[in-house]
């Protein structure tokens, strides 16, 4: 029995290492590359190339090494029977959380705005007041949930948006609601999962929904955003701000021009990492869910996407 990784080379080393101290048992393969591909049962990948697991004819089970999917399901060489399941960390939301807490609440308490004066040497104290927060989580899945409930408990008004109605302790829309979502709000927080709908939803036309100038937080995909059409949202009001971890060419080119506008602040796709010795132990337990005929925990839905 063999499983093979095929990513990039950091995880890679990571998942590798932790593989070999939880189950030293399981030959590794690194790569597409074997000379018994018919042994490899599981396959770990993130970003892998289009037809790198076709070579592996008895592949039981794919395992994405990150919250995202698109990259496997964008490979249309891949068998329709094989399932396919996610990581879904507790760790992972504790950190993006974190990251989301921590850009709204600079928004919020105008710490970029005593930045500049502090530049200057200049005592600010009067001039800038608790901004007044309406925000939208646009995408309340396993992350976006744990970052709305949370801010809702902190006290601030939010709004939350999915596909499907969900329970939630703040109000919520879904389905075919998203202009009235997009009215309710001066914070949007992205954080749907890439898909074919997705694609691009961050634009102008959507911006221009917005009833009031508004912060932009997105930390789903970068092909989720449209560069040009925030900036030009920015330069023209409707968007007061930007805080951005996602871009739709990584790393970000040094041409861009987000790099240098005054209301955007980036960070290089930081916003929430997979921790490698909880991926493998939900890795191993969806292997022996396999093994076992018993159903899957965070298998994806190939229709939805996620």
């Amino acid at each position: 029995m063999r499983f093979a990784i095929i990513a990039p080379e950091v995880p890679t080393q990571r998942w590798k290492n932790e593989l070999e101290q939880l189950t030293p048992e399981i030959n590794l393969v690194i790569g597409s590359k074997t000379e018994k591909p018919e042994e490899v049962l599981c396959a770990m990948v993130w970003k892998q190339k289009r037809g790198a697991l076709s070579k592996f004819k008895n592949l039981k089970l794919i395992f994405s090494m990150g919250a995202g999917v698109d990259h496997i399901l964008d490979d249309d060489t891949i068998p329709k029977h094989i399932p396919i399941c996610r990581v879904v960390d507790p760790q992972m939301a504790f950190s993006m959380s974190n990251y989301i807490l921590m850009a709204v609440l600079n928004h919020h308490r105008s710490f970029y705005d005593f930045q500049k004066a502090k530049q200057k040497k200049y005592w600010a104290q009067f001039d800038f007041q608790e901004r007044q927060l309406k925000i939208g989580v646009f995408g309340t899945g396993f992350l976006g949930m744990d970052a709305a409930v949370k801010l809702h408990n902190l006290g601030f008004s939010v709004v939350g948006f999915s596909n499907s109605p969900k329970d939630t302790p703040f109000p919520s829309y879904a389905g075919d609601q998203v202009d009235d979502f997009l009215s309710q709000i001066n914070v949007l927080i992205c954080m749907v999962p890439y898909t074919p709908k997705t694609d691009g939803l961050l634009n102008f036309n959507l911006f221009q929904k917005l009833k009031e100038p508004t912060y932009l937080i997105n930390v789903s995909r970068g092909s989720v955003q449209v560069e040009k059409d925030i900036i030009k949202a920015l330069d023209e009001g409707i968007l007061c701000g930007a805080f951005i971890d996602v871009f739709e060419q990584k790393p970000l080119p040094k041409n861009s021009p987000l790099w240098t506008h005054p209301s955007v602040q980036i960070t290089p796709h930081i916003a929430s990492l997979t921790y490698p010795r909880e991926s493998v132990l939900q890795m191993m337990d969806c292997f022996r869910r396999v093994e076992d005929g018993l159903p899957l925990l965070h298998e994806v839905d190939r229709k939805k996407m996620y």
